[in-house]
């Protein structure tokens, strides 16, 4: 089956019935497998084979690597994690579906943040469902942690396990001029990412320099087949397709998600430039130099100090609409994937199709990726453009792609673009297709927005475009 990288029809199996229903109710196995049978094929997956859709893109004997998002293992609002990871249960049912294609091996993988506990994720259980479902087919599956970093906790101290994994399972590559970052990056190191040494983030990404560490196993599957969950993202204002590609990075250190300093002084950690938020901000950099020593916990207390002086920290470290950087980073992550080569050179064409198959049946909403509350949507989509599939997500969520940076310049044409020239997004909702206006009015939620974006971002009028760039709800 020929597919384009641009594809702009985007499947949606959709259950208004799951809405009447607690988020824990959900995931039943039958409920679930139904739902993604749905959404494969009404994209006319299983024409090759029926009742076996994935035969269409993945060939006997072939390797195919699944990316689920395992951001963290905890939800911090105690909303539960229906609406923090990609549910067990799907991943299982996406699995039973990928074996009766044959493929040789399949691989499961994800590098969650440095804090996540990975086996409280992948537990024993889940292992051996996993395993079980491979045996029985005769497929290879392999669970991979891509973290080369893992921070342990204890009730005194906090260590870090560093280079975990090899380097040479990983290919580095260098965007230089090219990348996206190139028209925000300083002469002073002002790239960030949280709970992170700010030193070596600084020594792969400077003027000239953009630098990401990507896991081999993208570049040797025949196949990738990502697994988001869909909600929104304090920083980004929506994770899905594009954002959940973030996890084949190896080093979380190579990924700048926001600038040192606030508005007022050259930075998008935060808006305006309070000097208490300055402040807090080089203390939190001096704690994150000291991670693994006792100096660590006190600097992390003076920091947090700090910021309660100032007003609260919730749009701190990129926590608003105006952060202008992890755009820029995702983008460059997913042009990788699109065009990037296992010797660490970019073609100028597109090297392979990556399809995203959404678990957006619970959908995270307020402060996520790692304190949303959940908001049952009930749907799973399917697509080969992860910009087409997000936009369909945002109208899911009834959010304005416009005002949403990571959307809005997803399809604009720059190096190595992600979308074709004539792009018109179009969602089959049920074997129905639908455009994107009538997604957002008739089958949408209202889902709350993180902190530093309400007001910023929501759906205000019915006036939706196939793209992102004529204004949504203006």
């Amino acid at each position: 089956m020929t597919v384009s990288y641009s594809e702009p029809c985007v499947s949606v199996a959709l259950d208004r019935a799951l809405r009447e229903l607690a988020a824990e109710r959900v995931y039943d196995q039958d409920r679930v497998s139904a739902a993604i049978r749905n959404a494969l094929n009404n994209w006319n997956l299983g024409k090759r084979k029926p009742g076996v859709p994935f035969a269409d893109i993945v060939e006997p004997g072939s390797v195919v690597l699944v990316k689920p998002n395992w951001v963290h293992h905890d939800n911090n609002t105690r909303s539960g994690v229906e609406c923090l990871y990609t549910h067990p249960t799907f991943l299982t049912a996406v699995l039973r579906e990928l074996v009766a294609a044959r493929p040789s091996r399949i691989i499961v993988g994800d590098a969650p943040i440095q804090s996540c506990d990975f086996d409280a994720i992948v537990t024993p259980a889940l292992r051996r469902e996993i395993q079980s479902i491979g045996s029985a087919a005769g497929v290879s599956i392999d669970i991979i942690d891509f973290r080369r970093t893992v921070m342990a906790r204890s009730r005194f101290r906090t260590s870090i396990i560093t280079n975990r994994r090899s380097e040479s399972r990983y290919v580095l590559f260098d965007l230089g001029t090219n990348s996206l970052l190139e028209p925000v990056a300083d002469i002073r190191p002002r790239f960030r990412v949280s709970f992170y040494d700010p030193r070596l983030l600084a020594s792969v990404h400077c003027q000239g320099t953009h630098q990401y560490l990507i896991c081999r196993e993208a570049f040797e599957a025949d196949v990738v087949i990502s697994l988001p969950k869909l909600k929104t993202h304090c920083k980004a204002g929506l994770t899905g397709a594009l954002k959940n590609l973030v996890g084949l990075n190896g080093n979380k250190d190579y990924l700048p998600h926001y600038r040192a300093g606030g508005s007022g002084h050259g930075g998008d950690s935060f808006e305006g430039g309070s000097l208490l938020r300055i402040a807090a901000e080089h203390i939190e950099d001096k704690a994150n130099e000291h991670i693994g020593t006792m100096l660590y916990p006190w600097l992390c207390l003076a920091a947090g100090g700090l910021k309660r002086l100032a007003g609260g920290s919730n749009e701190m470290g990129g926590g608003w609409y105006g952060n202008d950087t992890v755009w820029r980073m995702v983008l460059d992550l997913n042009r990788i994937l699109l065009y990037g080569r296992a010797d660490s050179t970019m073609a100028e064409t597109p090297q392979r199709v990556f399809y995203s198959l959404t678990d957006a049946l619970v959908c995270g909403q307020g402060d996520g990726p790692l304190r949303p509350k959940p908001v049952v949507i009930g749907a799973v989509t399917f697509g080969a453009s992860p910009v087409a599939c997000d936009l369909v997500h945002a109208a899911l969520l009834r959010l304005d792609a416009a005002r949403i940076p990571l959307l809005r310049e997803s399809t604009k044409r720059f190096r190595w673009p992600l979308v074709e020239e004539e792009f018109t997004v179009v969602a089959r909702v049920n074997g129905v297709a639908m455009s994107l206006n009538d997604v957002a009015m008739d089958l949408g939620v209202a889902a709350e927005a993180p902190s530093g974006w309400k007001g910023k971002c929501e759906l205000k009028t019915a006036a939706i475009s196939a793209t992102p760039q004529d204004g949504l709800g203006q």
